[in-house]
């Protein structure tokens, strides 16, 4: 199969999952195109058996270029198996009012795009204090300090489940028709 793996991002993790996520259909034998969405123009979406959209949750929405693609291919992602990987931080807790925060933004989402995709799957995101400016370090170290008070707030640390993500890419495979 042809696999369109396509994204948005803001700090590197949502790469680095999408890289992540064709490298594995790669393994599989499975043709892959990766592109960010900031790149794509106007591309044939009828080439790939199927699309996966990555993009990131930051102060309560995705990047603008995502939610611009979907809306403008939604009658072409309507045609296909698709994916979305909607990566955030709070995606990594258990926290019952993060997680109808993280339902609101998507539907808000398909919404906005007119596009629901066949498969979404939250992923947790990373906490990187080594690459943020000065007030998104505090403003970050505060979120963490709440959500994991043991972790040493100094560090870089990563809270994607690799392996869940792994199976519910490969569930999302397993139903495209070959």
């Amino acid at each position: 199969m042809k696999i369109l793996v396509a994204y948005a991002t803001t700090e590197g993790q949502t790469r680095k999952v999408a890289r992540w996520v064709a490298d594995r259909m790669f393994e599989q034998s499975h043709t892959v195109e990766i592109a960010p969405l900031s790149e794509i123009d106007d591309i044939e979406l009828r080439r790939f058996d199927g699309v996966i959209l990555a993009a990131s949750i930051h102060l309560g929405h995705y990047q603008p270029e995502v939610a611009e693609f979907a809306h403008k291919a939604a009658k072409q992602l309507v045609n296909q198996p698709t994916l979305f990987l909607s990566v955030s931080l709070a995606a990594a807790g258990h926290d019952a009012e993060d997680w109808r925060g993280l339902d609101r933004i998507s539907e808000e989402f398909y919404a906005a795009t007119g596009w629901s995709p066949d498969r979404f799957v939250q992923v947790a995101g990373a906490y990187k204090p080594s690459e943020y400016d000065m007030v998104r370090r505090f403003v970050m170290r505060r979120v963490i300090a709440q959500k994991d008070p043991d972790k040493d707030l100094s560090i870089d640390h990563e809270y994607t489940d690799w392996q869940s993500l792994g199976a519910e890419v490969d569930a999302w495979l397993a139903k495209i028709p070959e």
